[in-house]
């Protein structure tokens, strides 16, 4: 959205819904396709939950970055989307004042977290293969849940100072058929700082060198399989690459997705959109949440055998939580 100033009063006094120009069919059809992928959406996400909360051998401190991330793409497909689709298809946001208020305060911790859930893995990444004997003996299944918890503690906290500061919670207003909130430049540059530069800085600089360390282990790799050395080392390094090449290719997916509507952020006043494609940008930065699961089952057979086990209800069975997923 463009975060600036505006005169209330003079903008409602213009400020009128556009008639709906589409067919009933194609009205209907939009709402199948946009319940379609909601559903895909919370589906898919509750799938890795599951797969990673029940299943023993997936307790590991990667796949509780990967299980915090999950659940705030859950979140955002059962409470972010819905609406979000409804004010694309409708000619203008419908559900009320109040209501708008809370999705966009939701929509937006959303964000922030997902950011710096992305952010949290590539840290991760980058210090499972620069430094393997630290991670392997500090970083525990424990002291990731901390760092998770922390994550969610601290985005919330950021919500709740940054927008009692800047005003928003008392002063906010908006014409009927509209769902915006608008800021000052100031607190606009402050929040696209410490919401998106930032933390997409470290991760565009972590994944640079998680790339360069990964390209030298190939090269290990290749000279290992020409001498006599243990297999367990072999092992794990083909296994610290392979995960830092499928959570690179959900990294830059995330920040494919995010990238149109931070740019229009940051250029707003500089860029004329109709407010349509304000609604599509945004929706593409939400879209993340339902290509997250097709890319763990395109990429980890491990979350195909959880899919098989979790639909065929085996894992209702005794000690299904001791399942060996990766044989």
């Amino acid at each position: 959205m463009n975060l600036t100033e505006f005169n209330q009063s003079d903008r409602c006094e213009n400020f009128s819904c556009p008639e709906r120009s589409v067919s009933p069919a194609l009205y209907f059809i939009l709402y199948v396709c946009s319940a379609a992928v909601v559903l895909l959406t919370v589906c898919g996400n509750l799938l890795v939950i599951i797969s990673v909360f029940h299943f023993k051998q997936l307790h590991t401190p990667t796949n509780m970055l990967m299980l915090s991330l999950a659940a705030s793409d859950f979140l955002g497909g059962a409470f972010v989307m819905p609406p979000m689709l409804i004010w694309s298809i409708e000619s203008c946001w419908i559900l009320g004042g109040d209501f708008c208020f809370v999705f966009l305060l939701i929509s937006r911790f959303l964000a922030i977290f997902s950011v710096y859930n992305i952010a949290l893995i590539a840290v991760d990444r980058f210090l499972a293969l620069s430094k393997p004997f630290l991670y392997t003996n500090a970083i525990s299944v424990k002291n990731m849940c901390t760092v998770v918890y922390s994550n969610w503690f601290v985005c919330m906290v950021y919500m709740v100072v940054f927008y009692y500061y800047s005003g928003t919670f008392t002063c906010y207003a908006m014409c009927p058929g509209e769902c915006f909130l608008f800021l000052n430049r100031f607190w606009a540059v402050v929040d696209l700082v410490i919401t998106f530069i930032f933390p997409v800085f470290v991760i565009i600089i972590l994944y640079l060198q998680v790339f360069m360390i990964a390209k030298k282990h190939a090269t290990a790799i290749r000279e290992l399989k020409n001498h006599t050395r243990p297999k367990i080392t072999l092992h794990s390094m083909k296994s610290e690459r392979k995960a830092a090449k499928v959570l690179g290719i959900l990294v830059s997916v995330f920040l494919v997705c995010l990238f149109p509507f931070f740019i229009y952020s940051l250029l707003g006043d500089l860029i004329e959109i109709q407010e349509k494609t304000l609604h599509e940008l945004i929706f593409m930065a939400f879209l993340n949440s339902t290509i997250n699961p097709f890319i763990y089952a395109l990429f980890y057979p491990w979350f195909r055998r959880c899919i098989k086990l979790i639909i065929t209800l085996q894992i209702f069975q005794t000690n299904s939580a001791l399942i060996n997923v990766f044989s």
